[in-house]
């Protein structure tokens, strides 16, 4: 059985599945879980730990088509000025409930656009954040950077902040690819920004890049991922492009015959991940590349990569706390997430309330699954040992999904006594194989393709 075949047993050219960067995944959330749960669970914070923080900034200049995420256009710095209003109120808030001595081992600005925020108000919302809970000794502060929107001003309040890891979204750099995107981005441009970056003293660069896209060839991806390499970032997240145009209004822009078919999809990926793979860097789970030396890769190699909503992550903190419109926090408890529109979110901050609408409260079933499902998405194999060390469950609890799930894919996975292993020609089942540990199930609407 050839590769591609064997794939298409399984119905993966077909199929539509979460990315599982959490679990349950954020369409399972309900409305269940509230302001009263988010700052009890805060309060549950040990002092003196570390924790993760991510900010979200939903603002843009431009929309681009491609986006499926939860941002808006914006000309003036008007309502951006009145958004870190409740940015800054919402710290506040956070102050008079968090734990003392809290430290950051991961502090994330994401978006939308960060660096669209003016210097002055970068370094007055930076200055909060971290008067709150300051970096860790070792902590990690990275920024989303948008090329078209960064000037030496503004990276300057960066670094002085103690940014010491940005991230510059790339797409594509083939300009009919970036016309029927909507994201113009020229290669001269990225370059002189990632120079910008390294002289400000910013050694660790990530960069994103996507597959999938309308118009990619093979030659065309070939030609974006050498240019992407010659710019010798830390790390690059490979995602395969989201056409969900029933989520994302602004997708209808993008025409569906320009796609390339789910076959062409794995072509463009897997010769992505050659090119990089001849340029030096380690595969790190099912999207994403870095340099042996990064922590990233490190991680990989050592069992302690992570799944958080940025994607992997090597940061082992048991709490995120977002806050922003629609972000996300994470406790040992359970899920949190902000209101999603930002009015909303501005809304009950002004009130003086958290804006949390939604969430999901752990079970000890959501612990098991959950915990598989990470280790399968990280490692390609699923540890039986780990697992029930981790959580001290018993054998039979775990035996049980173990054989269920190899039973539905026995022909590309390895079960024993150690647990589960997946075979590097399948791993592009990997998204596949995890729903089917999934108990909440899901629709096809939901989600993206699978591949």
């Amino acid at each position: 059985m050839t590769h591609i075949s064997q794939l298409a047993q399984f119905g993966l050219f077909d199929a539509r599945a979460p990315r599982y960067t959490s679990y349950p995944t954020a369409p399972q959330f309900n409305a269940g879980v509230g302001e009263r749960d988010f700052m009890e669970w805060v309060r549950a914070i040990k002092p003196g730990s570390e924790i993760s923080l991510y900010m979200h900034v939903p603002f843009c200049r431009r929309l681009c088509w491609f986006c499926a995420c939860r941002t808006q256009g914006t000309s003036s710095d008007a309502p951006v000025r009145a958004y870190a209003n409740s940015l800054l109120a919402e710290i506040d808030m956070l102050r008079a409930i968090l734990p003392t001595g809290v430290t950051l081992s991961r502090l994330h600005w994401g978006g939308g656009t960060p660096t669209l925020m003016p210097a002055a108000m970068i370094a007055e919302v930076g200055q909060a954040i971290l008067s709150l809970a300051p970096l860790a000794k070792g902590g990690e502060f990275s920024v989303e950077i948008d090329p078209n929107e960064i000037d030496t001003a503004r990276l300057r309040a960066l670094t002085d902040l103690g940014m010491n890891r940005a991230s510059i979204g790339v797409q594509d750099f083939d300009p009919e690819v970036q016309a029927a995107i909507g994201r113009t981005q020229p290669f001269y441009l990225t370059r002189q920004v990632a120079d910008m970056i390294r002289d400000a003293g910013i050694s660790a660069l990530n960069v994103d890049i996507l597959f999938g896209l309308p118009h990619q060839t093979q030659a065309r991806m070939a030609e974006s991922v050498m240019q992407l390499i010659s710019l010798n970032p830390s790390r690059v997240a490979l995602y395969g492009y989201a056409h969900v145009p029933w989520m994302s209004r602004r997708q209808q822009m993008i025409p569906d015959a320009a796609l390339p078919t789910p076959q062409e999809r794995l072509g463009l990926f897997e010769l992505a991940a050659d090119l990089l793979g001849d340029a030096g860097y380690q595969a790190v789970g099912i999207d994403h590349f870095a340099l042996p030396e990064d922590g990233m890769a490190r991680a990989a190699r050592t069992g302690q990569l992570r799944r958080n909503f940025q994607g992997y992550t090597d940061d082992t903190a048991q709490v995120l706390i977002g806050i922003g419109a629609s972000s996300i926090s994470r406790f040992p408890q359970g899920f949190a997430q902000n209101a999603s529109r930002t009015a909303d979110y501005a809304a009950a901050i002004s009130n003086n309330r958290f804006s949390v609408q939604r969430g999901h409260v752990f079970t000890q079933d959501d612990h098991l699954r959950g915990a598989m499902i990470e280790q399968l998405m990280c490692e390609f194999r699923i540890d039986r040992t780990r697992i029930i060390q981790r959580l001290g469950y018993t054998p039979a609890a775990l035996d049980g999904l173990l054989h269920a799930t190899f039973d539905a894919f026995q022909s590309v996975l390895v079960l024993d006594a150690e647990g589960l292993k997946l075979p590097p020609v399948a791993w592009p089942l990997t998204r596949l194989i995890a729903q089917s540990l999934d108990a909440y199930g899901s629709t096809k609407a939901q989600h993206s393709a699978a591949i």
